[in-house]
């Protein structure tokens, strides 16, 4: 469940309070406290918030999606991360492994 998918449960809930039953209660109780007790908080210059929430809503993604992907291509694309290689098998290696592993066959 998504982080706004889950706001809007605890909205309806809110809005329901006199129909919901007590555990169903204290089952969005205890997600959200794990909801936040697990989030993270990055703070960022306020152009650049509005301009990774824009491209998030036209993904269809939410903001941390959206930062995790920038800073993922980041590093693939300033080869802060090792390259992955398809070997004859076709099956993903590191490119450290083909360089200590001596030439290729």
């Amino acid at each position: 469940m998504t982080t706004r998918d889950h706001a809007s449960v605890l909205e309806d809930a809110a809005n329901r309070i006199g129909d919901i039953s007590r555990a169903d209660l204290q089952i969005l109780l205890r997600r959200s406290a794990i909801m936040l007790r697990n989030t993270g908080s990055i703070t960022l210059d306020p152009a650049i918030d509005d301009a990774d929430n824009s491209i998030a809503d036209e993904l269809g993604k939410t903001r941390n999606d959206m930062i995790r992907y920038i800073i993922q291509e980041w590093l693939d694309t300033n080869a802060y991360l090792p390259v992955r290689m398809l070997d004859e098998d076709a099956r993903p290696k590191e490119a450290h492994e083909r360089r200590c592993s001596g030439p290729m066959k």
